[in-house]
């Protein structure tokens, strides 16, 4: 079985009761925070070795760092890592890309990562907030127009809607 089905049945799966859980989550969430610290303190530095040795240099767990590898995957710059198939011996790269980092925590809702001092040296305020408010936005569903019974209707057809497509 690859490492990251292992983690997701362990994270998600129903081998746990609600405490457990628990504490597997806030453990990960304190590991992943001082991972992101050091990353973020050169962001700009390529990051390279098998799983095994990335857990290594981050003093955790092969699993933990599994999980770690799947939430920054989408956030690197131009490539993802094999995380669907990779081994404890499966060379990985983490190279960030601070704005779609940024980004997708706030997505993530992940306020101890995006809040981070270290973010002051990386993106400065005002670009921090565009992103912020980007992010919001994206997930924000907008409503258009009702069309009226009278109205012509949307399909292009020259009929009104009640005539064409707002049939019963």
């Amino acid at each position: 079985m690859a490492l990251l089905e292992t983690w997701r049945n362990l994270a998600y799966g129903d081998g746990l009761n609600d405490k457990e859980r628990e504490n597997l989550w806030s453990g990960y969430f304190a590991i992943e925070k001082g991972i992101y610290e050091q990353i973020l303190s050169a962001p700009s530095q390529v990051i390279e070795g098998t799983v095994k040795e990335l857990a290594e240099k981050y003093n955790t767990e092969l699993l933990i760092m599994t999980g770690f590898l799947d939430g920054i995957n989408e956030s690197l710059k131009g490539y993802e890592n094999p995380i669907d198939t990779m081994e404890e011996d499966t060379v990985v790269k983490i190279e960030i890309d601070p704005e779609k980092l940024y980004y997708n925590m706030v997505g993530a809702k992940a306020d101890w990562l995006y809040n981070l001092p270290m973010w002051d040296e990386i993106l400065t305020e005002e670009r921090r907030k565009e992103l912020y408010k980007e992010q919001k936005a994206s997930g924000t569903v907008v409503k258009g127009k009702k069309v009226g019974r009278n109205d012509p209707c949307p399909c292009g057809s020259g009929l009104k809607y009640k005539k064409c497509c707002g049939k019963n």
